[in-house]
């Protein structure tokens, strides 16, 4: 069985994959390991057989913002592959994986050959432009505090044990809900003391319990409505 048959541009389509993995390089890597930084000339695109791997972008200054998070069965560097640009933004792995790195030109020849894999990448990239664009809206319409609820929001699954509630796993550092929504540290911290205070949130050794996120979801609604 292919390597990549478990990628979701793959899964479940009948297509042999053996004869563009064997033009294909195998990279594992380590936490904290940079796959692809900004600028950089190269087109290759990685496909995430193991571990997980943030993607975010740099200012001049130094803050960064978080993009997404990818696991198993993701995929990234499809941009550069297509136009051929230096990269955009910086991949880094959060724990030990591997990945099968495809140079453009394999890739793009898989993706011209058959139409299901094509039809997948859009409807991947275009759920990324959706995405980004509604948390464009949101930093440029909610403040901080309707910001957090959404992107808590965003994070969460529902919880299998207790009907309603939402559930993040494992919790989130403050620092990365941060470079997520586009501000401090400590201004995560005291949201966060608030929420708990009001029995909105509970953080357990595993998890950030939301347990009526009914209510944040409201909030953003409103604070939407009213546009502050």
């Amino acid at each position: 069985m292919a390597r990549l048959a478990g990628i979701k541009l793959f899964k479940g389509l009948e297509i042999d994959l053996a004869p563009f993995e064997a033009r294909a390089k195998w990279r594992r890597f380590d936490p904290d390991e940079v796959l692809v930084d900004f600028d950089e000339p190269s087109t290759d695109v990685y496909f995430l057989l193991s571990g997980e791997v943030r993607v975010l972008m740099r200012t001049a200054s130094g803050k960064e913002v978080i993009l997404y998070e990818m696991k198993p069965g993701d995929l990234f560097g499809e941009l550069a592959a297509l136009d051929g640009v230096p990269r955009s933004a910086n991949v880094t792995a959060l724990t030990r994986g591997e990945a099968c790195v495809m140079p453009a030109s394999v890739f793009k020849e898989l993706l011209f050959s058959h139409q299901p894999v094509a039809e997948r990448l859009f409807c991947l990239m275009a759920s990324r432009i959706r995405e980004l664009n509604a948390r464009f809206m949101e930093q440029t319409v909610l403040d901080l505090r309707h910001r957090l609820y959404s992107e808590l929001l965003r994070l969460s699954t529902p919880r299998q044990d207790k009907s309603g509630e939402r559930v993040i796993t494992p919790p989130p550092f403050h620092h990365i809900v941060a470079a997520r929504i586009g501000c401090r540290r400590e201004q995560i911290t005291r949201e966060f003391t608030m929420l708990t205070q009001e029995g909105l949130i509970e953080r357990t050794r595993g998890a950030l319990i939301l347990r009526r996120p009914e209510v944040l979801k409201a909030r953003v609604v409103e604070a939407l409505r009213t546009d502050h």
